[in-house]
């Protein structure tokens, strides 16, 4: 009895340290779209091109590819504990996610997603490993004036103990200009803050995390927040999206007080998910498509990473 003892107590130990950290991602994934035509209370998405008979010939085949590429660069982060909870940017439908909580590891993934009003049918979402996230409460946070992705907010415990206020965003972009879309941005952000000080209101200790892609380079623009990738440079890179030969931290970590002393991000920018830029020089995201050629890539963002020490 002895020994089973022993081995016991290591496998107790060991679970231990690997629930000492929490492992927290952010990624625009770029395009994640089911191959089928898909509606919304009878409103057809603008996602044709993301078809079968579509320009980019956007077959299953492709999308399940798609997934196992996502899959594997989270399992990569996450290493053998996995990572634990995953904001998503870029995913058409609960179908997508579902697939990718499915292919990460069978059964240990659940998912929160809600159908925004974005034209082009792409939402955000969150994944989050059952064995150490409870959800206690959803909601998808509308901006009212604009036809874009919703606000996801999530309230969660963690390991049975700490209560967690999880925001993934994905603000609008900068098309038509950086300068002439950032009215629309600023009003996505107004809201943002609309229901962090509603969190803080009922909680002024409480434990928040803001990520996502934000469109636009890092800033201290959240009252009661740290913006975690403002100074945040890689070895590699100084972002993690590549625009004719520039790059910048498009994809960002707001943290409250609670966290921002037991945290550290990082982006992961490991080279095999990248590929040579030609034109102008170093390494840049390996997209899925260059242009209409299919090459069988990641996504054109570099996922972050937050790991949060156990108290």
């Amino acid at each position: 009895m002895k020994p089973l003892l022993i081995i016991l107590g290591l496998v107790g130990c060991l679970v231990g340290v690997q629930a000492e950290e929490l492992c927290v991602v952010s990624y625009n994934v770029e395009n994640l779209f089911h191959p089928k035509h898909d509606t919304v209370a009878g409103i057809e998405k603008e996602d044709l091109e993301w078809t079968p008979e579509g320009e980019r010939r956007w077959s299953y085949s492709r999308y399940y590819r798609k997934v196992e590429n996502i899959a594997r660069v989270l399992t990569n982060i996450g290493e053998w504990p996995g990572v634990d909870i995953v904001g998503l940017q870029e995913v058409e439908n609960a179908l997508c996610v579902k697939r990718l909580c499915t292919t990460l590891r069978r059964g240990e993934y659940d998912f929160v997603h809600y159908e925004s009003p974005d034209r082009r049918g792409i939402d955000v979402a969150l994944i989050y490993k059952k064995a150490r996230v409870d959800t206690l409460s959803t909601k998808a946070i509308r901006v009212e004036e604009l036809m874009t992705r919703d606000i996801l907010y999530v309230c969660a415990r963690v390991d049975k103990r700490d209560t967690m206020h999880v925001f993934v965003c994905h603000l609008p972009s900068q098309r038509g200009g950086k300068a002439e879309s950032e009215w629309k941005r600023q009003a996505a952000k107004q809201v943002l803050q609309q229901a962090v000080d509603s969190v803080y209101g009922t909680n002024p200790n409480a434990k928040i995390i803001v990520m996502g892609d934000m469109n636009s380079g890092p800033v201290e623009d959240i009252e009661g927040l740290s913006n975690r990738m403002k100074e945040l440079k890689s070895e590699r890179v100084k972002g993690t999206h590549k625009y004719q030969g520039l790059w910048t931290c498009l994809d960002q970590f707001y943290v409250s007080p609670a966290i921002d002393s037991i945290a550290d991000a990082r982006i992961y920018d490991a080279e095999w998910i990248q590929e040579t830029d030609e034109k102008y020089m170093g390494l840049k995201p390996k997209r899925t498509y260059n242009g209409f050629r299919y090459q069988n890539g990641f996504s054109d963002h570099l996922p972050i990473v937050l790991t949060i020490k156990n108290e």
